[in-house]
């Protein structure tokens, strides 16, 4: 079931905990057992075995408890329009938010399925990939604007290279004053310095603020640790906590970017294109709209360090395995940029 692609071990809910939340379902039973699975940045999660059956079990950290049964009505009306989401078992009052204890909890269908990346897909397996997350799109589309018209909020701007050098300077300083540096220590600062003179080189590249994206209602964090597949088709999309208006091709980028990345950094471009031209079909997104998102995803990673704000400036090492792949990355995308882009928009 869910995971995040950030996670750690989390003790399960005690006994008094599974019982109350239990007592609200009509057909639940009682439980049996309760593993922890991975830690998410948003949420915790349990696989829960009770007299009844198998459930995934979802502990939400921000706890708004609003929030989150709009991101389930949303999961139940995908349902409808035939997208694959594993929405939450509504209780004995058709409530799908559980509040006990001051901490929300959310209980969803146990889904027998597994992660898979990018590099296990095969052509036609991008392509149907591709144009699910276009499903998903329109679906979303059709679900949200029933429900809030067709109001949007501002697209973020561009990073702006002054804050980027000032970031930069920063993480070098608390690197060069570790005592005891490693490996790692020495990759970070070696990608920093290199980081400095690709932004300095093409600051004059950075996305016009009136250049206005197209805007829509998306996932928010489609990557394959979010997509559990039965055998090879695809058979549920799950963590909804980051559903949102953002750059809709954007999302399509970023997810690209994270499905078909090789460990050396690179991306395999033959699969990004299949998976971005069942994209575009699928969501009716044309190259425009395609070629600048590649052009704003390439520059917002060009300005991005969370993985080593993470490390550096918050003392948590959970993202540092995904640090060189993606340092790599945005490298080589600098240097292969019109291939990339031809890969979207061919």
């Amino acid at each position: 079931m869910p995971r995040s692609h950030v996670h750690s071990a989390e003790a399960a809910p005690d006994g008094e905990t599974l019982s109350a939340l239990l007592r609200r379902y009509d057909t639940a039973g009682e439980a049996v057992s309760c593993e922890p699975l991975t830690q998410g940045l948003l949420n915790r999660g349990y696989r829960l075995a009770t007299t009844r059956g198998r459930f995934f079990l979802k502990h939400h950290l921000d706890g708004d408890r609003t929030a989150i049964a709009r991101q389930h009505r949303v999961t139940q009306r995908l349902e409808a329009l035939g997208v694959p989401v594993a929405p939450p078992v509504p209780d004995a009052d058709g409530r799908t938010v559980a509040v006990i204890g001051g901490r929300c909890y959310a209980l969803h269908p146990w889904i027998d399925g597994r992660h898979r990346d990018g590099g296990e897909l095969t052509a036609p397996q991008c392509w149907r990939l591709g144009g699910l997350l276009g499903l998903v799109h329109t679906c979303l589309e059709r679900v949200m604007r029933a429900r809030t018209g067709d109001r949007r909020p501002p697209v973020e701007a561009a990073a702006d290279p002054e804050d980027t050098f000032a970031v930069i300077d920063e993480l070098l300083t608390l690197i060069r004053g570790r005592r005891n540096r490693d490996s790692f220590d020495e990759l970070a600062e070696h990608r920093l310095v290199e980081r400095r003179t690709l932004v300095e080189r093409h600051a004059h590249r950075r996305p016009e603020a009136d250049a206005v994206p197209v805007a829509g209602w998306v996932h928010g964090d489609f990557h394959p640790l979010n997509l559990l597949y039965r055998d090879t088709e695809p058979a549920a999309i799950v963590d909804w906590d980051r559903l949102g208006v953002q750059p809709r091709a954007e999302e399509a980028v970023r997810a690209a970017a994270i499905f078909f990345v090789r460990p050396d950094g690179t991306l395999e471009l033959t699969k990004v294109r299949s998976y971005a031209r069942a994209y575009r079909c699928a969501a009716g997104a044309g190259t425009s709209e395609m070629a600048a998102a590649v052009h704003r995803v390439w520059w917002e990673r060009l300005n991005d360090f969370w993985m080593l704000r993470w490390r550096y400036q918050r003392g948590d090492g959970r993202a540092d395995p995904q640090f060189p792949a993606a340092a790599a990355l945005v490298v080589w995308w600098t240097r292969e940029y019109d291939a990339v882009r031809d890969a979207f928009c061919g």
